[in-house]
C-alpha cells in the first residue's frame, strides 16, 4: 500500500501568499518556515542558490509557521515581516530576518525595518505593538498543520510535500523532476 503524500492547502494563492517569480513558473516552491529555526536559517542560503539556478522557471512561496514552544521570538518576527510587507517591504524584511537570525528583540526589529527602508516607521511600530498580523501568521500555521508539515523547515514541490531533507541537492533533484515532467 502507498503511503499517502501530504499536499498543499491551501494551494497558492498570489492574492494573500508572498511570492517570489512569475506566475508562470513551471514549479513552485513553498516553505512553512521560523525565522528563528537555525535549520530555516540553513535553508535560507538554499533557497536564494535555488532561485538563481533556475531562474523564471522556480516561483517561491514562504509561509509562517513560528514554532513559539523552540523559539520564543519567532512570532515576533513573523509579524515584523507581515508590518513590512505592508509597507511593500516583506521580502526585504524577510531576507534581512534570516540573515539576522540572533537579532529578534523588538528593537533590533525596529532597526532591520529602517534598515529595509519601510516608510512608516510609525505605523510598523503600532502594527507590532497591536498585533494585527497574529490572525494572519496563525492561518499560515494552521494551513501548514492541515498540510502535513511536522516542522520547520518543510517544503513542498508544486502542491506536494518534499519527503527529502532542505539540502541543495535534495531540493534542486525534485525541481530537476518536476520540470522534467512539465516538459
Amino acid at each position: 500500500m502507498q503511503p499517502l503524500i501530504a499536499t498543499l492547502s491551501p494551494s497558492v494563492d498570489p492574492e494573500r501568499d508572498h511570492v517570489r517569480g512569475r506566475a508562470e513558473a513551471a514549479v513552485t516552491l513553498v516553505e512553512y518556515g521560523d525565522f528563528q529555526c537555525p535549520y530555516c536559517g540553513e535553508a535560507y542560503p538554499v533557497v536564494r542558490e535555488l532561485q538563481e539556478r533556475f531562474g523564471d522557471q522556480l516561483r517561491f512561496v514562504f509561509r509562517h509557521m513560528p514554532l513559539a514552544d523552540l523559539h520564543p521570538r519567532a512570532q515576533c518576527a513573523a509579524e515584523a515581516a507581515e508590518a513590512a510587507g505592508a509597507q511593500e517591504r516583506f521580502w526585504e524584511m524577510h531576507d534581512r530576518l534570516f540573515e539576522h537570525q540572533h537579532e529578534l528583540a523588538d528593537s533590533d526589529l525596529r532597526r532591520h525595518a529602517e534598515a529595509v527602508g519601510v516608510p512608516d516607521s510609525a505605523r510598523f511600530d503600532a502594527e507590532l505593538r497591536d498585533g494585527i498580523y497574529s490572525v494572519r501568521i496563525e492561518e499560515d500555521y494552521r494551513s501548514g498543520a492541515q498540510s502535513g508539515v511536522p516542522s520547520t523547515p518543510r517544503f513542498f514541490v508544486n502542491g506536494l510535500i518534499h519527503l527529502g531533507s532542505a539540502s541543495y541537492g535534495e531540493l534542486a533533484e525534485a525541481i530537476d523532476a518536476e520540470l522534467h515532467t512539465a516538459l
